[in-house]
């Protein structure tokens, strides 16, 4: 079995009222990522690459060393959750991405995070 199948990724977002401007097309969502290790092999992320995208096809692409400052090791069973933030000139847009793992036995892989979807609420029905 792949070493990425046993990375499992979890997204919640939501939408920041307060630091928004939609009359400055300014929206602002956070995000909390939760990375569990479902395999029999410890992995480390090394890094991150995000794509987000707004409703006008505006994409920024986002590319760095770990999660917030961190490079979490993960052992067989063990999570880590964090949380961030992106701010996008349009009410919806969409996020997606990899992180670039490394298992004990030295193997680079890509652990992938399905889109999701960034939305102001009630936006979408």
């Amino acid at each position: 079995m792949p070493e990425n199948s046993n990375i499992n990724i979890k997204v919640d977002t939501n939408y920041i009222h307060e630091q928004s401007e939609p009359d400055e097309h300014r929206y602002v969502f956070a995000y909390t990522i939760t990375i569990s290790n479902e395999g029999n092999k410890s992995a480390k992320l090394l890094s991150r690459h995000w794509v987000i995208t707004d409703s006008n096809g505006k994409v920024q692409e986002v590319r760095g060393d770990g999660v917030v400052g961190e490079q979490p090791k993960l052992k067989p069973g063990e999570q880590f959750s964090y949380s961030s933030g992106a701010i996008i000139e349009t009410p919806v847009g969409a996020m997606q991405g990899k992180y670039n793992m490394q298992a004990d036995n030295g193997n680079s892989f890509d652990a992938p995070i399905a889109p999701f979807t960034l939305a102001v609420p009630g936006i979408l029905h």
